[in-house]
């Protein structure tokens, strides 16, 4: 092995609120680009091409999210397992997942797009799709979906190079994606007059550069952790257990693409194409600070992960805190302008009166329960750092299948669409009770262990 190894040993040594900043910080400025990113695009389509456009948009939710499900099924299981390797300075390891993470993505990605462009026309009716918005939701996917297998890379290794140590160049990265993205937009709906296909194009050029540089990266073979000979060879061990490990992440975002498909139905059915594109506004409004959450999430992961494979328990659970009352901070902020200003923030994606009243109203039911929204957010990612799969993919379920689904179905038979509305604050509400009883339980166990100590002690009942 060269002698650059860049092996970020600091992080069971440092202090925890310096590593959270370090490490917290690029990833939320990352993943605020990120959000800025979709509503970039959101604000280009529905000032640019229109209202419908909005709405048909918001009809290829659930299939991105299907999508994001598969990339962070690799991606997100690969971060996990390179963090605890690293913490167990077991380099070789480290390195068949980095391998891994190309080939299952390429792999995943091929297949995806296939069978989404093969039965493309009856999933978007599916997902609520009507005469006027089908148009638009296909222009738009279908251009995704040629880059589905670039997207999956690019995210892939992104979060691969985060937790390896590089937390800055991978924010770097992903900032110019955005900024490529903000200017290819106009440049593509307006310039080239191409509509709602001209942000898809957008986004697909702007991640294929970016995956350029992160492969770049990893060719590196002066970094300990690099691509080997053999780079596209599965490991299938290694694929078995980092596929387990991103298991919770997939499952929620799997769940995600049930219940966006759900709420799209429901909202078809209670208001009609404009009700659908109101959900679109809210949801990109209410996942830029959903995002600053993940960039929290991604800044404690390696944090997280290395001190749980280092047996250092006491600055497990500091990182966890401090990681926790920040992102209380996020979320209690989108309360507070989803409550008292929601017009304002909807009227930046809209002038159109309807789609507007309809998007205020929601977006202030919406974020009634935000305030304790960001604390189950940092529980569920916490257990996912440290490699406990059950309670990860239990909370990520539960909130989504469990409290939401149903939620939906009852609330609008009395409350009509308003009811969609009302069902996130239920299920939210629920769900961070449900996250506070768990974190509780767990760390009453972290408690009786010493730094050093084997987990195992207890019996497995971690």
């Amino acid at each position: 092995m060269a002698s650059n190894t860049s092996i970020p040993t600091e992080l069971g040594t440092e202090d925890i609120g310096k590593l959270l900043k370090q490490y917290a910080l690029p990833a939320i400025i990352a993943q605020t680009a990120s959000s800025l990113y979709n509503m970039v695009d959101s604000i280009f389509i529905g000032q640019g091409v229109g209202p419908l456009a909005i709405s048909g948009l918001a009809i290829t939710f659930p299939l991105m999210n299907l999508s994001t499900a598969f990339g962070t099924l690799v991606g997100a299981g690969a971060a996990t397992m390179l963090s605890v390797l690293l913490g167990q300075q077991h380099y070789k390891g480290a390195n068949k997942v980095l391998g891994n993470v190309v080939s299952l993505n390429i792999i995943i990605g091929l297949l995806f797009m296939a069978v989404s462009l093969i039965f493309l026309d009856p999933i978007l009716y599916f997902f609520g799709a009507s005469e006027n918005t089908l148009p638009y939701a296909k222009e738009y996917i279908q251009i995704i979906l040629y880059g589905n297998t670039i997207s999956h890379l690019y995210f892939g290794l992104n979060a691969a190079m985060r937790s390896t140590g590089f937390p800055k160049k991978a924010m770097a990265l992903t900032i110019f994606t955005v900024l490529f993205n903000t200017i290819l937009d106009p440049i593509f709906i307006f310039g080239f007059d191409w509509g709602i296909k001209g942000a898809a194009w957008a986004t697909v050029i702007s991640q294929a550069i970016a995956m350029c540089v992160v492969m770049r990266h990893f060719n590196n073979r002066t970094r300990a952790i690099h691509f080997d000979k053999g780079i596209l060879r599965l490991h299938w061990k290694v694929a078995k257990n980092s596929l387990v490990v991103g298991m919770g992440p997939f499952l929620m975002h799997a769940a995600a693409c049930i219940v966006t498909l759900f709420i799209n139905q429901q909202l078809r059915k209670y208001s009609g194409d404009f009700g659908i594109g109101a959900y679109g506004i809210c949801n990109r409004f209410i996942f830029m600070f959903a995002m600053i959450c993940m960039g929290l999430n991604q800044g404690m992961q390696p944090i997280a992960g290395y001190n749980y494979g280092a047996r250092l328990y006491g600055r497990v659970k500091e990182v966890f805190w401090k990681t926790a009352k920040l992102a209380t901070l996020v979320t209690t902020l989108c309360f507070i302008v989803g409550v008292f200003i929601p017009k304002a923030a909807v009227g930046i994606f809209t002038h159109d009166e309807e789609l507007l009243t309809l998007g205020a109203n929601a977006l202030r039911i919406m974020t009634l329960a935000f305030p304790i929204v960001g604390f189950q957010m940092i529980g569920t990612n916490f257990f996912q750092s440290l490699g406990m799969v059950k309670k990860s993919v239990f909370l990520s379920l539960t909130r989504q299948l469990i409290f939401l689904l149903p939620a939906l179905y009852i609330l609008p038979m009395y409350l009509g669409t308003e009811g969609v509305w009302y069902s996130f604050t239920v299920a939210d509400s629920i769900s961070a009770l449900l996250t506070i009883t768990l974190i509780w339980q767990t760390f009453k166990k972290f408690n009786r262990l010493k730094d050093g100590d084997d987990p195992s002690i207890l019996g497995g009942q971690l």
